[in-house]
């Protein structure tokens, strides 16, 4: 089965993603065990004994051999079981299930938003190459990317959600709420990340289309007549898609990743914020799953750009 080139590239793809995934929840785990800190010390407070935190410590299984909690840690995961919270006590598998929702939900909103709009300015910069149009795409659209999101995000709150009060500023969403609500909701954490992500894929977007304009086809199409806009639409736009692909699903990626700042920014109830307030308790477990179902997400995200850009390339579909 794997005879074919085609399939044997996607297998390498998934069989790399699944050791990157490995070495990076070792990252992870180094990482986190290195952070300052005592959670025994952030549940039993300043004023504990000495005997009463070692008994803690005992208690959550801090005693034991880093490797070994990391074995543990991965057995548990290969198993489904993402851990216990060492400050709650409640299944970490559950308590990320509602705020994974919310993540995802605010990532797919803010890529219907960013997406179409990239790839339409994109073709229309394309249209009017050198233009004053094209100037004020590039120009507007580096402007936002220059920016980092905490500064978009407080701006959006101050003069969207403060003075004309379009918006609220707490993006707060429950399961009770219908899409509409939702949708209002996080209107402005989506524009935010919207903003950030729209540069580099409109730019890309441009480049690629640019870059088969001189092409012989195009010059074919020209020449019957075509007008420049069903040029660029019907001929250069689906031969430029390989790279497009790329870096909108890399773009995908940051936004499921990207939104921990977002979401604090706006008290959004998502995986972002959910990581951070357990970093503030120390209780790493949880810090863990988040990271890793981060760098799973991107791991994925990656892996589909790459089988798509492959499927999306006949010389790759049918090498010689």
């Amino acid at each position: 089965m794997l005879s074919n080139p085609l399939i044997r590239m996607i297998a390498q793809r998934l069989a790399l993603g699944i050791v990157l995934l490995f070495a990076i929840s070792l990252v992870i785990f180094i990482g986190t065990e290195m952070l300052p800190g005592d959670v025994a010390q952030s549940i039993l407070g300043q004023s504990a004994t000495e005997q009463s935190l070692a008994n803690l410590r005992e208690e959550l299984g801090l005693n034991q051999p880093a490797y070994v909690r990391y074995l543990d840690w991965v057995g548990g995961i290969l198993q489904g079981d993402l851990g216990t919270s060492l400050t709650n006590k409640q299944d970490i598998g559950s308590m990320i299930g509602t705020r994974l929702g919310n993540t995802f939900f605010l990532a797919s909103v803010a890529a219907v938003m960013s997406v179409p709009l990239a790839v339409l300015l994109g073709m229309i910069a394309v249209h009017y190459k050198d233009g004053f149009i094209d100037k004020a795409i590039s120009m507007s659209t580096l402007g936002a990317i220059s920016l980092p999101e905490f500064f978009i995000g407080y701006l959006l709150i101050y003069f969207v959600a403060v003075q004309l009060g379009w918006f609220p500023s707490n993006a707060l969403v429950h399961s009770g709420m219908s899409l509409m609500e939702k949708l209002y909701a996080v209107a402005l954490p989506a524009t935010t990340l919207t903003l950030v992500v729209l540069a580099h894929m409109m730019r890309m977007t441009r480049a690629a289309i640019l870059n088969v304009m001189s092409s012989a086809y195009v010059e074919t199409a020209e020449l019957k007549g075509l007008s420049s806009f069903k040029i660029i639409f019907h001929h250069a736009f689906p031969n430029a898609i390989a790279p497009i692909i790329t870096v909108v699903m890399l773009n995908l990626g940051y936004l499921v990743v990207g939104v921990v700042v977002v979401e604090v920014i706006f008290v959004y109830p998502g995986m972002g914020q959910l990581m951070v307030d357990h970093v503030i308790k120390r209780d790493m477990p949880v810090v863990q799953a988040c990271g890793l179902i981060f760098a799973a997400t991107y791991i994925l995200l990656n892996m589909t750009a790459d089988i798509l850009a492959i499927i999306a390339n006949p010389r790759l579909r049918h090498p010689k």
